[in-house]
């Protein structure tokens, strides 16, 4: 297969898991005579720095021209000025609409040999495999009106959580139809006691559900959701609820992992490109220490293989080469080892 793969490495430790990532796929490419073509260009910070625009038009193209596009981290605190006009996260969500994928997929294994390194009791994490499933182009982050204003002489801030049905019978639909390759159990979160938009959410989810009788619903405020997640994971498998609860469950439910360097995502939609990087940020404070987690980078690039380009065993091989060198004890930093960021990658190269 050829494929043309955008590297956006972006800001603090983004160039570092992402240059380890490209190790894998490169070696992938010798492994089964695939060809990839790679182009790299600037988002976030860097492209403020360079362009002083978070996404430039370029950089959307060439990530819309693509098979399929891999993300670093984007921000840090010489980008974190409230009052700038462009911040590295703007340039995050303009890409995500732009490339018009609305569904995050962020799956949370705990691995047993990594139990000891989550805060929670082992046996709350016995069995752990969640997929979490977040709305990404609509509610909060991105309604209107927004912005700042003043009113009767106060300053006033206001933000609209805004959907439209078809925002939300789209990414309920795809988490039903990853539930039935899985336990077959779907938990939507919500907040339809108190929100409209959360309502309509949940009406929705009913009217999927009436048409999919084989997957078990069941409807949870968010509130309770994130106490279950540390309750009592193990019983959750497919979560699927809108954009900000995910963004905050997710973040919260990469605890039980015992890392948030341990976790990948793909966010994908109904075009073609899928956009793909690992949960944690820019991790300033540790950028150039060369000792960033790169696991959730390469298990990135596993669900690009999976998602994007179909291609299931070379996927399948990143994630049993990342098991077995877990199960071989090495380990970064932030699991309490000694490895650094191309140390660990060159233990799962080595698997592969």
């Amino acid at each position: 297969m050829k494929a043309k793969i955008v590297l956006l490495p972006g800001d603090g430790i983004g160039p570092e898991v992402v240059r380890e990532a490209v190790r894998v796929l490169d070696t992938i490419a010798g492994r089964y005579s695939h060809q990839w073509d790679y182009q790299e260009c600037l988002m976030g910070g860097c492209s403020i720095d360079r362009f002083g625009s978070s996404l430039t038009d370029e950089t959307l193209a060439d990530c819309q021209a693509a098979d399929a596009v891999l993300l670093g981290a984007v921000g840090g605190p010489k980008w974190d000025d409230p009052a700038a006009k462009d911040r590295p996260e703007r340039g995050l969500l303009a890409l995500r609409k732009g490339l018009g994928v609305f569904a995050n997929l962020r799956p949370v294994k705990v691995h047993p040999a990594l139990i000891d390194s989550s805060p929670l009791k082992p046996e709350k994490l016995r069995g752990v495999d969640i997929l979490v499933i977040r709305e990404l182009t609509g509610g909060l982050y991105f309604g209107w009106p927004k912005g700042r204003d003043r009113k009767d002489g106060r300053e006033r801030a206001v933000d609209t959580l805004e959907y439209y049905d078809y925002e939300v019978r789209r990414v309920i639909e795809l988490a039903f139809d990853l539930a039935k390759g899985r336990q077959r159990r779907l938990t939507s979160v919500d907040k339809a006691n108190v929100l409209e938009s959360s309502r309509l959410w949940r009406q929705i989810a009913v009217e999927v559900g009436a048409a999919n009788p084989e997957i078990a619903l069941e409807h949870v405020l968010v509130d309770t959701a994130a106490m279950r997640l540390i309750t009592g994971p193990a019983a959750l498998d497919v979560v699927v609820t809108e954009n900000m609860f995910g963004d905050i469950l997710t973040d919260e439910a990469s605890v039980l992992a015992g890392s948030m360097g341990m976790l990948p995502s793909a966010s994908l939609g109904q075009g073609r490109v899928g956009l793909y990087e690992p949960i944690h940020g820019s991790a300033p404070d540790i950028a150039g220490k060369g000792i960033a987690n790169p696991i959730g980078m390469i298990l990135s690039t596993a669900m690009l293989l999976r998602h994007s380009l179909a291609l299931e065993a070379e996927a399948a091989a990143i994630e049993q080469a990342v098991d077995a060198t877990i199960s071989g004890g090495a380990r970064t930093a932030d699991l309490g080892g000694s490895l650094g960021t191309t140390g660990m990658a060159d233990e799962i190269i080595g698997r592969l």
